[in-house]
């Protein structure tokens, strides 16, 4: 009975790791940019919606859609100013840019909240749990797999069944063909950001309310998201929901046998299906 509990939990903790990767996910897949900041954009992501609720006295919920359209924003400047000016045949200037924002996020947010831990209350949904009859779940880990399946349905629906998703799919496959085809490819990568951070900012709520956070934990967050996305495979978004359902389940069956092997379990289990399948599970043909 213990270990199906195990399974299940993992599965659950599966779905938050798949919040996390599925916009790194999504901007991968269009334009082949690997954002060393994905961590620390949850982070920021996570301490705006902490705003809204201490400054402005709203909900995590109200104050996460708030932060949504905010995040699009921010995702679109940055794409637009920076981003699109690196982006290439060469990987490095877009690596150099993206970790150099990341180390600005975490000394910002450092400067601008301290390093005290912090956490975004959920109120009664925190010690909140379902008795299923073989198992009892937490409903905070079931909203947070709900809600990345409900993400990744989302972004499939867009990418396969929207004019915007045509333009995804042309501008990932060539840039210069859809440009002559009418297509702005710097538009279409800055749109794409932008939803990637409307997704991160779902993230960063279930992160907030799940555990304590601080300015520091990005790159962590960054390691889970990265393991899901090549265990899926490169720009497969269903993929990148059963990677992450991988790394949850091995590490929750990991901390079962010790508790402090939970992390290191996950690394093996990457490193497994590496070695197995190296381009994923589920890889999209990537030229």
């Amino acid at each position: 009975m213990i270990w199906i509990d195990t399974l299940v939990q993992g599965i659950l903790l599966g779905g938050l790791y798949a919040l996390f990767a599925a916009g790194l996910s999504l901007v991968f897949g269009i334009m082949r940019l690997v954002n060393l900041a994905h961590g620390d954009l949850i982070v920021f992501a996570a301490y705006l919606i902490l705003v809204g609720v201490q400054v402005l006295g709203l909900s995590p919920w109200v104050s996460a859609l708030v932060a949504m359209p905010l995040m699009f924003g921010f995702g679109w400047l940055l794409q637009t100013v920076v981003l699109n000016r690196v982006l290439g045949k060469d990987i490095l200037p877009p690596l150099l840019v993206t970790f150099g924002l990341s180390v600005t996020l975490q000394n910002g947010l450092l400067e601008g909240f301290s390093a005290d831990s912090q956490r975004i209350p959920a109120g009664t949904l925190e010690g909140a749990s379902l008795d299923l009859g073989l198992v009892t779940v937490g409903v905070m880990p079931l909203l947070t797999f709900v809600s990345a399946v409900a993400a990744i349905l989302a972004l499939n629906w867009v990418f396969y069944h929207t004019p915007l998703g045509r333009s995804f799919r042309a501008t990932s496959d060539d840039p210069v063909a859809a440009g002559l085809m009418g297509i702005e490819p710097k538009r279409i990568f800055a749109i794409a950001t932008g939803i990637a951070m409307v997704v991160v900012t779902l993230a960063a709520l279930y992160l907030g309310m799940r555990a304590n956070f601080d300015p520091s934990i990005g790159p962590a967050r960054l390691i889970y998201a990265f393991e899901a996305v090549i265990i899926g495979g490169l720009g497969s978004l269903w993929g990148t929901l059963a990677g992450g359902i991988i790394v949850g389940v091995a590490q929750t069956l990991g901390a079962a046998v010790n508790p402090e092997w939970q992390i290191l379990a996950g690394h093996i289990a990457f490193l497994a299906v590496m070695l197995l399948k190296p381009r994923g599970l589920f890889p999209r043909a990537v030229d």
